[in-house]
């Protein structure tokens, strides 16, 4: 049994502030944890399905859908991040980054700049390394991503996880996070692969 705070390879762990927000005090394992999350995802998709379409490219609505999200299980869920970490902008500079990938994406869309499957990957990555939160980023900017894709590139979603689930380690989660690393380096086309597959 692992504890509740040990994090699979790249994950970005939590600092103690960020763990006392944890709204079930009772949990100690991962399992208990990813248990508590999936559910409330499973919650956040419904409200996804139910609510009014609206701009998506929006910081309230980016932090809204992480509230949604997560915020049955932490308290700080839709907040951006108040501190460093392993990954991601100074959080001084969220919001400026962030409303800079929202223009870039809406100007991808507009302007047919991506095929969508590419436009996805970037839009993707750059949310990725922005990392608005103190966790979830992933969830939330795989979720995000396929929203972006559907409502504003009227292209199907993508199948992230093809069987396999990214929040626990295995091959497609390896080639996930390889696929980030590439593209923090400029190289998309391991991302590319990984969307189209």
């Amino acid at each position: 049994m692992t504890n509740a705070f040990d994090e699979p390879d790249g994950a970005t762990p939590l600092d103690p502030d960020e763990r006392e927000g944890l709204r079930f005090p009772h949990v100690t394992t991962r399992g208990e944890l990813n248990e508590l999350e999936q559910a409330n995802i499973q919650n956040g998709l419904l409200w996804l399905g139910r609510r009014r379409k609206g701009d998506v490219l929006s910081e309230s609505f980016m932090r809204e859908l992480h509230r949604r999200l997560f915020g049955e299980v932490w308290s700080w869920a839709g907040q951006f991040r108040r501190t460093e970490k392993n990954i991601g902008v100074d959080p001084l500079v969220i919001a400026i980054e962030l409303r800079k990938l929202l223009d870039d994406a809406r100007y991808w869309a507009a302007n047919g700049t991506y095929q969508p499957p590419e436009a996805a990957a970037r839009f993707h990555h750059r949310l990725v390394a922005i990392h608005l939160f103190a966790n979830g980023n992933g969830r939330h900017a795989r979720i995000a991503t396929d929203i972006y894709l559907e409502e504003c590139l009227g292209h199907p979603r993508i199948d992230w996880a093809e069987g396999h689930g990214l929040e626990h380690a295995n091959s497609r989660r390896d080639a996930y996070i390889s696929a980030l690393r590439a593209a923090d380096g400029g190289e998309y086309g391991p991302l590319l692969r990984f969307v189209a597959a």
